[in-house]
Formats: structure tokens, sequence, C-alpha cells
């Protein structure tokens, strides 16, 4: 259950990357402000500021859940970096996971993407959770 868990730990850095590209990176493309649903260029040019900022969140989030896997799995004989691993899989996937959850909250628009940018987060949870219970 350990390695499925850092499996999805992964999966969901990953998907927070591409997130950040999109927010900080690519925002003012058409391509991407409409899957975002921002009606025009000029609302994508006027939230890019937020947009940019809100990347680096998805970033950070995504660097601390590689770093917290990275150590599970190759400081398993050092208790301290192990135990130091798991606080930040389970802080920041945590965290990812209770953004998707705000996301969902915010209208029935807004499922999908929460399913989307939720279940990976979720899964390392439970599964890094039933793993160190066992």
């Amino acid at each position: 259950m350990i390695l499925a868990s850092l499996l999805f730990a992964l999966l969901a850095a990953a998907l927070h990357i591409y997130i950040f590209t999109m927010e900080s990176i690519t925002w003012t493309r058409p391509a991407t402000w409409k899957r975002f649903g921002v009606a025009s260029q000029d609302d994508a040019e006027t939230t890019k500021a937020l947009a940019y900022n809100q990347g680096f969140y998805n970033l950070f989030l995504a660097v601390g859940a590689l770093a917290g896997a990275g150590f599970v799995a190759l400081a398993a004989e050092d208790q301290v970096l192990t135990a130091a691993g798991w606080t930040l899989v389970f802080s920041c996937c945590g965290s990812m996971l209770l953004a998707a959850l705000v996301l969902a909250l915010s209208g029935r628009k807004y499922l999908r993407a929460a399913a989307t940018q939720g279940a990976t987060p979720l899964l390392a949870v439970v599964l890094g959770v039933a793993a160190l219970a066992a």
C-alpha cells in the first residue's frame, strides 16, 4: 500500500504541475482561459495576476508532495526522513484534497474538475494512512 500511496501522490503532483503551467504560463491563451470558464481575452488579461499566483500555490503543493514521496521511497531506513516524507505527503495531498472540496462546493459546474483534482490526493492519503496503520 505504501507504493500505491506514493504513486498517487506522484500523480497528484503531476496534475498540479500541469495546472501550474496553465495558470501561470499559458493563462492568456484562449485554449487555457476557455478551459477555466473565462468569458473573454480581456477577462483573461484582467485575471492574469490572480491566476499566476494561484498557479504557484499548485506548484508548491506539487513540489511538497514530490519531496515527501521521495523521502519515503528513498529513506526507508531513516525514521526521521520517513516521518518528514509522510508529513509532506499528507500535508500537501491533504491540501490538494481540501482545495478540491472547496471547488466542488463552489457550484455544480465544478464537480467534474473537483473530482479530477481530488481523486489522486484522496487515494494517496487514504492508502498512506492504511499502510501506516497496518
